[in-house]
């Protein structure tokens, strides 16, 4: 068998190997339901009286759990190579700790003036 033939079966099985791992339209209808229910979970949550107390910390947990499936399913970090996860993460994470710092560094300006 010649090079330039081989070369075109080992496309062709890696193009199929690609596709095996590439969701389907009912893995992206399935990941928008529950998109759509966190979402009225939201809703349900803002507007509970009893939960009141606990709205802010419960928001940001269903805003981070949407946050989670859509970087997944929707960029396609769940089935590309690691390596994307840790370049999109490490980021995410440092702005995070910076953020988390400033707002420390803030409250402490705010009881100790100049």
């Amino acid at each position: 068998m010649s090079d330039h033939a081989m070369e075109g079966t080992h496309a062709a099985a890696h193009a199929h190997a690609a596709e095996e791992h590439h969701p389907q339209a009912g893995t992206y209808i399935v990941v928008a339901i529950i998109l759509t229910a966190l979402t009225g979970a939201e809703i349900g949550v803002f507007y509970a009286s009893f939960l009141q107390p606990f709205l802010v910390p419960l928001l940001i947990v269903l805003a981070i759990l949407k946050f989670i499936l859509v970087a997944q399913y929707y960029m396609h970090l769940h089935f590309d190579s690691r390596v994307f996860s840790v370049l999109f993460v490490f980021p995410l994470w440092l702005a995070v700790l910076i953020c988390v710092s400033l707002l420390m560094l803030f409250d402490y300006l705010s009881y100790h003036p100049g």
